[in-house]
């Protein structure tokens, strides 16, 4: 994982600790930790992650890496903003319901995090590329590759998808946690 553990406080420390090997999944799976859910649902936003820029968001992502979908797709559905949406929309492509999915993301518009993923998705198929990237990051063409992934468990697609989809998170968590 990318994030610096030391920028942020425990319990988040400690979440991300434990989940740092994780993979969210294509699908969802209904294995959250009715533990984990209340360490993060019971404190604020603001004082687990004080000063972030969107810390709604934040707790909507550390939801969605502990495995609790349906609490995070109840933080992020409040949240209007850009991050809000994008923490939604990755929330209903792992639902798996992509036209829900396609929906948020038309709401999101073009995000910060786009080109830095794209840079990383390249690496990442640069590897043994089951799809080819267009000249940016297209979170529709990504819905569609996660719907293949799903068709073909273990293959390089499914591979290809859970990596990118790690780094989405990843980037996506870090530019909530920006100071503001």
């Amino acid at each position: 994982m990318g994030l610096k553990l030391d920028a942020v406080r425990d319990p988040v420390r400690g979440m991300l600790q434990k989940y740092s090997a994780h993979v969210l999944p294509l699908t969802r799976t209904g294995e959250c930790s009715s533990d984990d859910a209340a360490g993060i649902l019971g404190l604020s936003p603001t004082t687990l992650f004080p000063g972030a820029r969107a810390a709604k968001g934040a707790v909507s992502g550390l939801l969605l890496l502990a495995g609790c979908w349906n609490e995070s797709h109840e933080v992020s559905q409040d949240i209007a903003s850009p991050e809000g949406s994008y923490w939604h929309a990755i929330a209903h492509r792992i639902e798996p319901d992509s036209s829900n999915a396609a929906y948020w993301f038309r709401r999101v518009g073009e995000h910060p995090i786009f080109a830095g993923l794209h840079r990383r998705a390249s690496d990442i198929l640069e590897r043994g590329a089951p799809w080819a990237l267009k000249q940016a990051w297209d979170p529709f063409l990504f819905i569609e590759w996660c719907g293949e992934a799903r068709r073909t468990p273990g293959s390089d697609k499914e591979h290809a998808a859970l990596t990118i989809q790690r780094a989405e998170w990843e980037l996506l968590f870090e530019l909530s946690l920006i100071h503001i």
